[in-house]
């Protein structure tokens, strides 16, 4: 029985610290760029010196 409370008493930790880490994540404002990751698959890469070296 003491086992199923230890555990429990660990989860709730757990948790806990992962919502207090999206709560800190979405108040620093990590989540706000809306423009970026749709727009960047339709632009190219700027071309690596390797490729273009032509060696």
């Amino acid at each position: 029985m003491s086992a199923i409370i230890v555990l429990l008493i660990a989860s709730i930790s757990v948790a806990a610290l992962f919502l207090a880490a999206f709560i800190w994540s979405v108040k620093n404002r990590q989540f706000e760029d809306d423009f970026s990751p749709p727009r960047r698959i339709l632009f190219d890469d700027a071309p690596d010196r390797e490729h273009t070296s032509g060696n």
